[in-house]
């Protein structure tokens, strides 16, 4: 790439703006930015998507093996770029799971024995071969992502682009996703990577690109030189860094001397079983002081039920979901709902927030039942914010997106008008009111989602993957809004496979497993419960994982927030 801008068809401005790397052969390069900064927009330019496909404006060069990505047919380029998308429902086009991978081999019109063999291969590293002939729609979010990897391994394409490959897996998932591509990376194929989770990336990564808010680049070097050596500037622009990297520099922040910047657990491990605890000034509390999880509320105990789930069996074709679940949300809980991919849990707060009918049991929401309460009326005691943002949008511009519920409650146009515009600047799309929704990029279009459910003021609010598609300042920003959201008496539930984002935010962890509720309870009760993370296919945050392995000081292994490494600092 060489001096590459983007301006999409309507957009008044390019991004990316100017950006320059190579990738070379067998080598694996790691692409960060702040959300909206033209990531996935250069993914698409890599297989000449963008602009043969997608309407847009490209200037500089994209080459892929001396060929012009611009010119050059996609057909002939998808024989060198093998793509998987942010959204995988954009590249799943056939009727079962076998065919969808076989798709690819076919047309380029390999032998049968040779599409055969290598479907399978593909199915087998991403641990979908025994489902080999479901339909995909019958996958959950993170399946699909791994059929969509898949696809991509397949092909044998001599570079793997990946926009956020892992953003619905469960933690095993992610495992098994990373050993796939390791073996990608040991064949000499090439891979470029867009991702959030650093903690899995950073051990496959070669080379770092970064690129700012208007999609410059602004680094572009080993991980070394730019994750480690650059690792208060990555902060600052509000790119992902490793947790354990992150921790680090709250502890600087704390007075602890740490002087190489650690990027893994076990080097955070490391780095603070040599360090010295600093010496409080006086008056000053302790500097790494134990600053415990918020455990459930004392006063939530008595307090009536926002949510009440009995009996709920659900089926979906020939396979239940969910088998007779019972739960209840009390009012004013903050509640993380973990679990393996395809265990049930989406659709599960679906289910509580009216989604989906339940054909057998009982939902109750803030006192009436789902099944019999229209969603107009449902809608203003439950907000839901969908795992893919683009399955809830109706209307053509973003502030009708947002306006929408409120002109359903015939409230006055001033009124609309003040509350939709300050939503829009709490969520940073003041400039996009007039952009049709489908034009945001990931980031934004999440943002979005989350707006439109909390605009309407419900008491309880039910979210899928929160912070999928965020650049870390936008996902501090999102969950501060809803903690702030919860101690003033909203009721959170939230869906994610973020073990970080559940350790720091929720008073109490249920755990799906199988469509049954595995376990119900604190979540620092859960976090310690080695045997039930590992039968649920979850895994420790890796703060915890750090933390609980330094023996030298001791008041440290209690904390699992990284805004408890600081005193406690918002």
């Amino acid at each position: 790439m060489r001096g590459v801008a983007i301006t999409h068809e309507g957009a008044d401005a390019a991004i990316p703006a100017s950006v320059t790397f190579d990738i070379a052969p067998g080598e694996v390069v790691l692409l960060l930015g702040p959300s909206g900064s033209g990531k996935s927009t250069l993914a698409l330019a890599t297989n000449g998507l963008i602009p043969q496909a997608v309407p847009a404006t490209l200037t500089g060069e994209v080459a892929v093996r001396g060929r012009a990505a611009a010119t050059t047919p996609v057909a002939q380029l998808a024989a060198h770029v093998g793509m998987v998308f942010q959204d995988p429902d954009a590249q799943l086009i056939t009727g079962t799971v076998f065919d969808d991978v076989a798709f690819g081999p076919e047309n380029l019109r390999m032998p049968v024995a040779d599409v055969l063999a290598r479907t399978e291969a593909a199915l087998r590293q991403v641990g979908l071969w025994e489902r080999r002939g479901e339909n995909p729609d019958r996958l959950s979010g993170g399946g699909k992502q791994r059929l969509a990897i898949a696809c991509a391994l397949a092909m044998g394409s001599e570079l793997l682009v990946l926009d956020e490959p892992t953003a619905n897996l469960d933690p095993a998932g992610i495992e098994d996703v990373y050993d796939a591509l390791r073996a990608v990376a040991a064949e000499g194929r090439s891979i470029l990577l867009v991702e959030h989770n650093l903690d899995a990336a950073v051990g496959l990564t070669d080379r770092v690109v970064v690129l700012d808010a208007e999609g410059r680049t602004v680094a572009d070097g080993t991980v070394d030189t730019v994750l480690r050596g650059r690792a208060e500037e990555l902060e600052a622009i509000g790119v992902w860094l490793p947790v354990s990297t992150m921790a680090a520099l709250a502890l600087r922040r704390a007075g602890w001397d740490l002087p190489r910047t650690p990027l893994t657990p076990a080097e955070l491990t490391q780095a603070l079983e040599a360090a010295e605890a600093p010496v409080p000034s006086a008056g000053d509390s302790a500097p790494g002081r134990v600053e415990r999880r918020p455990q459930p509320r004392p006063d939530l105990h008595s307090a009536h039920p926002a949510v009440e789930v009995r009996g709920l069996t659900l089926r979906r074709g020939r396979r239940t979901v969910l088998h007779g679940v019972d739960l209840t949300v009390r009012a004013g809980e903050f509640v993380g709902v973990v679990g393996a991919n395809g265990a049930g849990k989406t659709t599960l707060v679906q289910a509580m927030a009216g989604v989906i009918p339940p054909p057998r049991g009982t939902v109750r929401v803030d006192g009436v039942d789902a099944s019999r309460t229209g969603l107009r009326e449902l809608s203003r005691r439950i907000g839901f914010v969908f795992q893919n943002p683009e399955h809830q949008f109706i209307a053509h511009t973003v502030f009708d997106e947002l306006a929408h519920g409120l002109r359903g409650r015939r409230l006055d146009e001033a009124e609309i008008h003040a509350r939709t515009t300050a939503m829009l600047e709490r969520f940073g799309l003041e400039g996009k009111a007039d952009v049709h929704p489908f034009l945001l990029s990931g980031g934004q279009k999440r943002r979005l989602s989350v707006g439109t459910a909390l605009i309407a003021g419900a008491p309880i609010l039910a979210l899928d993957e929160p912070t999928f598609g965020q650049d870390r300042a936008r996902a501090d920003e999102l969950l501060r809004l809803l903690r702030d959201l919860n101690e003033a008496g909203t009721t959170i539930v939230v869906v994610t496979h973020d073990m970080q984002l559940v350790a720091e935010y929720a008073h109490r962890t249920v755990v799906v497993h199988d469509g049954r509720i595995r376990a119900d309870a604190a979540t620092a009760d859960v976090f310690a419960d080695e045997t039930l993370l590992r039968e649920s296919g979850l895994r420790r945050p890796a703060l915890q994982e750090a933390l609980r392995g330094v023996t030298r000081h001791p008041g440290l292994a209690g904390v699992t927030s990284l805004r408890a490494l600081s005193g406690g600092a918002s």
